[in-house]
């Protein structure tokens, strides 16, 4: 599969709330890089790089593929449960008999929870403004 006249091996789509991250995967060191960013220097929070990481520290692969990714939407937690998602997905793609290792510890699941939207009458989702009775 070639994007922006380079070859990679997987593409994958990962979401997590209002994030999307868009992962594509090739043979290589294990460099990651997130937004044309490295992804140390992306995410600050050590739990967000675990997280990040953990398919890939499952399966031991973590030396064998380069990821190029690209992210949006939500918050920095919501973009790093995305894009384990996604590199998770990817890694199914190479190898098809990961996916009882993966399965079983949570990563091929998408996270359904969103924000509740505001109704009218109320404060917020489910808030109420402060009952009066005269």
């Amino acid at each position: 599969m070639a994007v922006k006249g380079k070859t990679y091996d997987a593409h994958s789509v990962g979401r997590r709330k209002t994030a999307v991250a868009r992962i594509y995967m090739a043979a290589g060191s294990g460099k990651i890089t997130v937004n044309k960013r490295d992804v140390k220097n992306f995410f600050k929070q050590e739990t967000n790089l675990y997280v990040v990481n953990q398919p890939l520290n499952l399966t031991k692969l973590a030396e064998k593929f380069d990821f190029v990714i690209n992210v949006n939407g939500g918050g920095i937690s919501g973009q790093a449960g995305a894009i384990r998602l996604g590199i998770a997905r990817a890694l199914l793609k190479v190898q098809p008999g990961l996916r009882p290792e993966l399965k079983a510890a949570g990563f091929l699941t998408r996270d359904p929870r969103e924000v509740e939207r505001k109704k009218p009458g109320r404060s917020g989702a489910r808030k109420r403004y402060q009952f009066s009775k005269r």
